[in-house]
């Protein structure tokens, strides 16, 4: 759960950075919104593909015995594997652009965060207590390709609204 709250507080980091430099792009090159936009919109469809190619593969199992660490190196841990992966800052900033009017009003930049890390950490929180028990465990990994397909077919949504402006 530390690990969660980890990620959580990166996704907010990486949100906050999203919209700030959103914003100043938008303000200072207007016709750079339409260009985000489908640039966007294609990062989501390519990922979407990627997630839904790879939906029947199974996951790898780990074996062996678990490392115990301290709360601290959990939050670090989850905080650091957010940080290193600056896709989150592509997704916030394309979904961002899909979702949010051209003129930002002020109080999005604290409340876009905060919305990143709750859905961040509350996400990764309920896969870690759901994913801990071995029968929703077993569901998971047995049903995988629907989940991963459920995920593909709504990130094509997203990219598609992103290209073609769809409500």
């Amino acid at each position: 759960l530390f690990t969660a709250l980890g990620t959580g507080t990166g996704a907010a980091l990486f949100g906050f950075l999203a919209v700030m430099g959103l914003q100043a792009i938008l303000l200072a090159v207007p016709s750079a919104y339409v260009a985000l936009k489908i640039f966007g919109g294609l990062y989501l469809l390519w990922l979407a593909y990627k997630i839904i190619k790879h939906a029947k593969e199974p996951m790898e199992a780990v074996n062996g015995t678990v490392n115990r660490m301290s709360y601290a190196q959990a939050f670090r841990l989850g905080l650091i594997t957010q940080l290193s992966n600056p896709k989150i800052a592509i997704i916030l900033a394309s979904i961002f652009t899909a979702l949010l009017p051209k003129e930002i009003p002020s109080y999005y930049y604290v409340v876009l965060p905060m919305l990143c890390f709750f859905i961040d950490a509350g996400w990764y929180s309920l896969v870690a207590v759901a994913l801990s028990a071995e029968g929703p465990r077993k569901v998971y990994l047995k049903s995988k390709s629907i989940f991963d397909r459920i995920a593909g077919g709504v990130m094509t949504l997203l990219g598609l609204k992103l290209i073609f402006g769809m409500k």
